[in-house]
C-alpha cells in the first residue's frame, strides 16, 4: 500500500511538471539538442511531430525553479538556447535538411485561419457561454487537431512570460528562424488564410454593429448601410480583392478600423449614462478585440507581401500569446464584463448617498430626527418578530414572514422619512471614493479628510438616533402588553436565550460581521435595479403605457413613472434586506451551518423585550451586560464591515491607486488620534478649523 501511493505521488508530479522534468537534471543543452534535433522524422504521424515541436520549446523555455536569476537573465539564456539550436544545425547539414522538412510539413497540414482569428479572442456569442468555455478549458485537456494550429500554437507557448523572449529575438535570428521554418508554399498558404481570417472577423464584426442593440445607442441615428460598418465590408472587400500593395485601400480600410473603434467608444458612453449591461459589454469587449486584430493581420499581410516579413510575424505571434492568456483568465473576463457595471452601481450608489451625510449641525439634527423616527417603526418590527417566533412555525415559513415583517417595516420607514442605522455606510462609502478618485493635492487630502469626519458622524447620528428611540419605544410597548393584556412580551425561558444569544463572547461578532456582509449585498441589489430601470427605459415605457395611462391619466402616469424612477433602488433595496435578514438563517439551516443574523437595531429593541420580561433583576445579571457589549460590538461591526465591502469595490471601480489609498488611512488614523470627538458629533458653534495633518507616505507626497 505504502509502495502505491508513493509510485501514485511521482505519477503526479510527473503529469503537473510536465515535459520539463526532462530537462531538470542536466546542466550541459547539448545533449539534450542533439536527441532532440536527431528525432526529427517528416514522415512520422503529424501527433509525433507536433509533440516533438512542442518538446523543442520547452527544451528553449525551461528554466530551474529555483534561481538566483532574474527574468531578463533567463531571456538571456532562452536566447542563446535559440542561437545554439540554430548554429548547430548549420553544423550537421544532414539533420537540417531532416528537421527543416519536419517542421514545414506539420505548418502544411496544420493549416486554418483560426490561428489568426480565433487565438486570444473571445468568439462565444454571450458571456454566459463564453464564461462556461474558459472554465471547461481550465479542467479539460486541450485536443490537438491537424486541422487547429491554434491548438499547436498555444501548446508551444504556455507561458505569458514567452511574448517577452520572442519580442527581444534580434532581426538576425528571426531571419535564420524563417528561413528554416517557411518558404514561400508556406508563406502563401498562410496569407490565403490571413484573408479568410480578416473576411471572418469583418462579418462578425458587421453582424454585432448592425445589430438593434447597437444601432438603437448611436447618435446620430442613419441609415443601415451609412453605418461605418457596412461601409468597412465593402471596402475590406475591395482590399483583399485588390493589390495589398494598394496604399489606398490600405488607409481607406484603417480609417473605418478606427471609425469603427470610435463607435464602440461611443456605445460605451451611452452604456455609461443610460445604464449597463453585462452582455453587451461582452460583445463591445469581443468586437474591440477582434478590430484590433483584424489591424495586427493588415499589417502582417502587407509584410507577407512586400518581403519576409519576419517582424511583423514576430509581432503578431507575440500578440496571439498575451491574448490567448489573457482571454484563458476567468477573472479576467469577470472583470472586465462587469468593470463598467460595477461603477455604473458605485455611482448611483454614491449618488443615493449623498442624501445620508450630514454636512452641519442642521444635518446632523436631521439625521437624529429621521434615526429616531426609524427606531420607533423598529420596536414595532421587534415585536412582530417576537410574536412570530412564538407561534411555532416551521423554520422555512417562520423565516418567509419574518422576510416580510422586515420587509415592510424597511419601507415604511422609508416613507416616513426615518433611516435605519447601518443602511448608510453601503452607499456614502461610494461618495467618499468618488472624492479619492480626485484627489491630488494637500488641500484636497484635508477635504477629503472632512468628508470622512462628516460620513462617519452621520453614521453615529443614525445609530444614536436608532438606539434612543427604540429603547423607550419598546419600553413602552412592554408597559402597554403588561397593562392591557397581563402578559410579558416573552417568558422567561426566551428572554434568558436572547440575552445568552447576544452576549460578545460567542458567535455574535461572527453574525454581526455576516450582517454587515448583507447590508452591503442589499446596496448591490438596489444599485442592479436603478440600473436595470434605466437600462430597459421603463419610466417612458409606463409613463406611455396604453393601459396606465387609460386607468391613471397621461398626467398621473408620468407622474407615477418619474416617482417610481426615483424610488426603485430604495425599494429594492429595503425588500431585499428584509429578504437576506429574514431568510439567511434559513437557508443556513438547511444547508447546516448554525449562521444567524444580528443588526444594532433590531438586537437592541430585542435585549431591551428581554430585559422588560425579566425585570429590574436583570440589571444586576453579568449576562446582561455582556449582551449590552455585544451590541455595541454588533454596531461597530455592521458598519464596519458594511463600509469596507462597499469601499473597497467603489475604489476598484474607480481604478483609486493604492498609493492614494494608504495616504488616506494613514491621515484618517492621524485625525481620530488627535480628534476623535469630531469623528462622532458636529463640532461645536465657533470651532476653529481643524488642525493641519502632515501627510507622508513611504517618502511620497501628494501632488
Amino acid at each position: 500500500m505504502k509502495f502505491l501511493l508513493l509510485k501514485t505521488l511521482v505519477i503526479w508530479r510527473r503529469f503537473r511538471r510536465g515535459l520539463r522534468v526532462r530537462y531538470a537534471h542536466h546542466a550541459d543543452d547539448t545533449p539534450q539538442l542533439e536527441a532532440l534535433m536527431r528525432r526529427a522524422n517528416p514522415d512520422a504521424a503529424w501527433h509525433e511531430r507536433a509533440n516533438w515541436m512542442i518538446d523543442i520549446t520547452e527544451w528553449i523555455r525551461h528554466q530551474s525553479k529555483v534561481s538566483l536569476l532574474d527574468q531578463q537573465a533567463w531571456r538571456n539564456v532562452k536566447h542563446k538556447r535559440v542561437a545554439m539550436l540554430l548554429d548547430w544545425l548549420d553544423n550537421h547539414r544532414d539533420v537540417r535538411r531532416l528537421v527543416q522538412n519536419s517542421l514545414q510539413k506539420t505548418l502544411r497540414e496544420a493549416s486554418g485561419p483560426e490561428l489568426f482569428s480565433a487565438t486570444g479572442l473571445p468568439h462565444e456569442a454571450a458571456f454566459f457561454s463564453e464564461l462556461s468555455e474558459r472554465v471547461s478549458k481550465m479542467v479539460l485537456p486541450r485536443h490537438l487537431s491537424p486541422t487547429d494550429m491554434s491548438a499547436l500554437f498555444t501548446a508551444m507557448f504556455p507561458d505569458p512570460d514567452d511574448a517577452e523572449w520572442l519580442l527581444e529575438l534580434d532581426q538576425e535570428m528571426l531571419a535564420r528562424l524563417w528561413k528554416l521554418m517557411a518558404d514561400d508554399g508556406i508563406s502563401h498558404t498562410y496569407w490565403q488564410q490571413i484573408d479568410e481570417a480578416m473576411t471572418y472577423l469583418t462579418t462578425v464584426v458587421i453582424a454585432d454593429g448592425i445589430s438593434p442593440a447597437f444601432r438603437q445607442r448611436l447618435e446620430p441615428k442613419m441609415p443601415l448601410q451609412a453605418t461605418p460598418f457596412m461601409a468597412l465590408r465593402r471596402e475590406m472587400e475591395h482590399y483583399l480583392l485588390g493589390s495589398p500593395m494598394d496604399e489606398g485601400a490600405v488607409r481607406s480600410v484603417r480609417m473605418l478600423i478606427a471609425v469603427c473603434q470610435a463607435q464602440t467608444d461611443r456605445i460605451y458612453n451611452h452604456l455609461d449614462e443610460y445604464g449597463v449591461s453585462v452582455s453587451l459589454v461582452y460583445r463591445l469587449e469581443r468586437m474591440r478585440a477582434q478590430l484590433n486584430r483584424m489591424a495586427r493581420l493588415i499589417d502582417l499581410r502587407s509584410a507577407l507581401r512586400g518581403g519576409p516579413g519576419a517582424g511583423r510575424v514576430q509581432l503578431l505571434l507575440a500578440d496571439l500569446i498575451s491574448a490567448h492568456h489573457n482571454r484563458s483568465s476567468v477573472r479576467g473576463l469577470v472583470r472586465r464584463s462587469f468593470a463598467l457595471l460595477a461603477r455604473k452601481m458605485v455611482e448611483r450608489n454614491a449618488d443615493h448617498g449623498e442624501h445620508y451625510i450630514a454636512r452641519d449641525n442642521a444635518g446632523y439634527r436631521a439625521m437624529l430626527k429621521a434615526a429616531a423616527l426609524g427606531g420607533v417603526v423598529t420596536a414595532f418590527t421587534v415585536l412582530a418578530k417576537t410574536g412570530l417566533s412564538q407561534l411555532g412555525l416551521p423554520h422555512f415559513f417562520e423565516g418567509l414572514f419574518a422576510a416580510i415583517n422586515y420587509s415592510l417595516s424597511f419601507l415604511l420607514i422609508a416613507a416616513v422619512g426615518g433611516v435605519l442605522a447601518t443602511k448608510q455606510p453601503a452607499v456614502t462609502a461610494p461618495t467618499l471614493a468618488s472624492k479619492m478618485g480626485e484627489l491630488n493635492t494637500v488641500d484636497g487630502l484635508r477635504e477629503l479628510l472632512a468628508e470622512v469626519a462628516m460620513l462617519l458622524r452621520s453614521q453615529a447620528a443614525a445609530v444614536f438616533g436608532n438606539l434612543i428611540a427604540v429603547i423607550p419605544t419598546m419600553l413602552l410597548v412592554a408597559a402597554a402588553v403588561w397593562t392591557f393584556s397581563d402578559r410579558l412580551i416573552m417568558d422567561h425561558a426566551h428572554a434568558t436565550k436572547i440575552l445568552l444569544d447576544l452576549q460578545v463572547i460567542g458567535p455574535t461578532p461572527l453574525y454581526a460581521a455576516l450582517t454587515g456582509i448583507l447590508l452591503w449585498l442589499s446596496s448591490l441589489v438596489a444599485g442592479v435595479a436603478d440600473n436595470w430601470f434605466a437600462l430597459r427605459r421603463l419610466r417612458e415605457t409606463l409613463a406611455h403605457q396604453r393601459r396606465i395611462v387609460h386607468a391613471l391619466g397621461a398626467v398621473r402616469a408620468e407622474r407615477w413613472a418619474a416617482w417610481l424612477e426615483r424610488h426603485v433602488a430604495v425599494i429594492a433595496g429595503n425588500v431585499s434586506l428584509g429578504i437576506l435578514l429574514g431568510m439567511t438563517p434559513v437557508l443556513a439551516q438547511f444547508f447546516g451551518l448554525p449562521l444567524d443574523v444580528r443588526h444594532v437595531t433590531l438586537a437592541t429593541g430585542t435585549l431591551t423585550a428581554a430585559a422588560a420580561s425579566l425585570g429590574w433583576d436583570v440589571l444586576a445579571q453579568p449576562g446582561f451586560w455582556l449582551a449590552v457589549v455585544g451590541v455595541a460590538v454588533i454596531g461597530i461591526l455592521n458598519v464596519g464591515v458594511a463600509f469596507s465591502c462597499a469601499l473597497g469595490l467603489a475604489l476598484r471601480a474607480r481604478d483609486v491607486p493604492a498609493r492614494i489609498r494608504r495616504v488616506v488611512f494613514r491621515a484618517v488614523l492621524r485625525r481620530f488620534s488627535s480628534s476623535p470627538y469630531s469623528f462622532l458629533f458636529p463640532a461645536k458653534p465657533g470651532a476653529g478649523a481643524s488642525k493641519t495633518i502632515p501627510v507622508q507616505s513611504d517618502g511620497e507626497d501628494v501632488h
